[in-house]
């Protein structure tokens, strides 16, 4: 199913629910009081601007860092936080993403 268009968007559409969640749930953390509509739109331009750079600077840490830097001042634009907070708020959103990607594949199952 992977390779498939409809598998595509599934996988995309899984991962955008995803990160939506982690997002809406550390920004709460954080006491912000955006709701989960603000999630989905940070994960989304989250993703289209890694998208983005990727696709200009290839995949390396070059495009992971300015497409980090691009994405925290989306985060700050759109919860209204400091560069401080929005770091803060970065590096758990972070930090759950990669501990739901250990989890989420096993729960998931063979698509």
């Amino acid at each position: 199913m992977e390779g498939t268009l409809f598998g595509l968007i599934v996988l995309f559409l899984i991962g955008l629910v995803v990160s939506s969640i982690i997002i809406f749930v550390v920004t709460k953390m954080f006491g912000q009081s955006e709701g989960f509509d603000t999630a989905i739109a940070a994960a989304l331009i989250g993703t289209i601007i890694y998208i983005v750079a990727y696709y200009f600077l290839g995949q390396g840490i070059l495009a992971s860092v300015i497409g980090g830097l691009f994405w925290l001042a989306a985060l700050e634009g759109l919860y209204d936080m400091s560069a401080l907070r929005t770091i803060g708020v970065a590096i758990f959103v972070w930090v759950g993403a990669f501990f739901v990607s250990i989890v989420v594949p096993t729960v998931v199952g063979p698509l």
